[in-house]
């Protein structure tokens, strides 16, 4: 056993790539082709679905799709209130992709077609996505003055630790889906290089199917947290809004006399203009 640990420690490497130049700029080709494939089923399944929809006789394609995403839409509005309606279809869309991308390393192509999420550049672009679309959400949704006064609430003492932890999202977004699929081509290689020869299909087959469920949570996961940070701009705003409707109200009601000191007033001018 010891021999096969030292004979993996040696063989075995984390990070390496497949990589091109292009005008001095290293890119990994391996996480650029395997990102290609993913997307490309992606969107060769919308188009198909869009081929094959029709408002007389669904197919069962279509119900399925519109049974996940009407209920997808159900659970996000009665948990986090109603959303932009772009938010649904933007996490769909990278569940998806990043399902796909994950399960790209189930297929035998002789490692040559990756899971792209094991790589940080990805998965740190994706984050960036959306963290960023999420912003520009919030300025859209609230203006420059209000989505900036939401990182003093509730009290001016919590802004460096609110603009930290608005730093911080990417990151843990980026990394906690980059960090199990790495680990999960980790013990892929594990066991080829651990076990003998006649027992590896057999764990392999396991740990793959385990693998696959991992990266279906992972996708999960991280289209549940784009549209949580999209609700949470989204409920700065609500607030934001109902202060400033409390701030009028009680400017309103400031001005305007009691209803029955203006009409004892009115009772009393009547006798005055009538003399």
């Amino acid at each position: 056993m010891t021999g096969h640990v030292l004979r993996a420690e040696g063989s075995i490497s984390i990070g390496e790539h497949v990589t091109g130049s292009v005008f001095g700029v290293t890119l990994n080709l391996d996480t650029i082709w395997s990102t290609v494939v993913a997307g490309a089923i992606v969107i060769g399944l919308g188009l198909w679905m869009r081929v094959k929809w029709t408002n007389e006789t669904p197919s069962k394609i279509q119900l399925l799709w519109e049974g996940l995403v009407g209920q997808v839409n159900h659970e996000v509005e009665s948990n986090l209130g109603r959303l932009h309606p772009f938010v649904v279809p933007l996490a769909v869309a990278l569940f998806f992709f990043i399902l796909i991308a994950n399960w790209l390393e189930i297929i035998p192509a002789m490692d040559k077609l990756p899971a792209p999420t094991s790589d940080v550049n990805l998965v740190y672009a994706m984050a960036l996505l959306v963290i960023v679309g999420v912003h520009i959400h919030g300025v859209k949704e609230q203006g420059f003055k209000g989505y900036f006064k939401h990182y003093a609430q509730p009290s001016p003492f919590l802004l460096p630790l609110n603009i930290l932890e608005e730093i911080v999202k990417p990151v843990t977004l980026s990394l906690r889906l980059f960090g199990n699929m790495l680990a999960g081509g980790l013990m892929i290689s594990l066991i080829a290089f651990l076990l003998p020869l006649y027992t590896i299909w057999g764990a392999n087959a396991i740990w793959k199917l385990f693998d696959m469920f991992i990266g279906a949570i992972q996708a999960f996961i991280f289209a549940l947290l784009t549209v949580i940070y999209f609700g949470m701009m989204s409920a700065h705003q609500a607030d934001h809004t109902e202060h400033g409707d409390e701030a009028g109200s009680e400017g309103d009601g400031g001005d305007a006399p009691p209803a029955g000191e203006a009409t004892a007033a009115d009772d009393r001018a009547e006798p005055a203009r009538a003399g």
